[in-house]
């Protein structure tokens, strides 16, 4: 069968919503997945429409409509369809009636906000890209004395360890006694990042909520919810429709409002000095053209 008439099983598996690609190459390495009657052992495989996939014996349905959803998780839950250490999991712990789904990304268990679910292990994949270079917005309680200037610095990004880490733009809310609140964003997020550039610079993180993924909210869902995000806002923001819609501003933290006013404020203030430089030296061409002719 040529690949232009079909799809790579692992693409199939993931679209069913089953598993990731990467997860579904290792079921094919596994001998769970058989085709047509023969089981795989490479996920070289290309099925259509017509061919007949087994997974561990069981037939594989037909995708169903690619759907996403937001959930509000709540901290004590691990990102994970089974638990080796036997922790709660976020997918034993979903409203009535979700049909399986997997997460796009993961918070580790202490952390909480949301969490993105789909049907469609293939749009998993493509939310996750880092080309997408969607921005991921956090409130972040940390112990400490926070320093600001060391909070700008994150801006150029940090190596910890070896670990390279990217820009980070993280500013400081309000001050809570012995601890504070800061607003921290970034756009490609390592494992446990946040804490760990933290607690690098001496402030444990105490509680991480996520409050935004590219351009989906947290908003006031509550924690345990899910909302499921409507089919045309999905398209949208995949680039099927309209452009990818932007936060409000009334959404975003308030450090980072401040942050983005004071950004917005140079800029105009250096606009009107450029300007007032234009205008000034425009003025002095005729002067100079006159002194010239005399």
């Amino acid at each position: 069968m040529s690949e232009d008439k079909g799809e790579r099983i692992a693409k199939r598996l993931a679209r069913a919503g089953l598993c990731s690609r990467r997860e579904a190459e290792r079921w094919v390495e596994m001998g769970r997945v058989s085709v047509n009657g023969k089981t795989l052992d490479s996920p070289a495989c290309v099925v259509g429409p017509g061919d007949i996939v087994l997974v561990d014996g069981t037939p594989l349905a037909e995708p169903e409509k690619t759907r996403l959803w937001r959930y509000h998780k709540p901290a004590g839950l691990v990102t994970t369809h089974k638990d080796p250490e036997g922790r709660p999991t976020v997918f034993e712990h979903l409203p009535d009636g979700m049909p399986r789904v997997i997460s796009v990304g993961r918070l580790d268990l202490n952390s909480e906000g949301l969490l993105l679910l789909t049907n469609d292990g293939e749009l998993a994949r493509k939310l996750e890209l880092p080309s997408n270079a969607w921005l991921r917005r956090y409130r972040v309680r940390v112990h400490g004395e926070v320093s600001e200037d060391a909070l700008a610095r994150l801006e150029n990004g940090i190596t910890i360890d070896g670990m390279a880490y990217g820009p980070i733009s993280a500013t400081l809310d309000r001050r809570q006694g012995a601890n504070a609140w800061l607003s921290v964003s970034l756009r490609e997020g390592k494992n446990r990042e946040i804490r760990r550039v933290m607690e690098y610079l001496g402030w444990p993180v105490s509680r991480l909520i996520r409050v935004s993924y590219g351009p989906f909210q947290l908003g006031t869902l509550e924690e345990g919810a899910a909302d499921e995000v409507a089919g045309k806002v999905l398209r949208e923001q995949m680039g099927e429709g309209k452009a990818v819609l932007k936060p409000k501003a009334e959404n975003k933290p308030a450090g980072e409002r401040e942050k983005e006013q004071r950004v917005a404020a140079r800029a105009r203030k250096q606009k009107l000095a450029e300007d007032k430089r234009v205008a000034s030296a425009k003025k002095a061409k005729p002067d100079a053209h006159r002194r010239r002719s005399s």
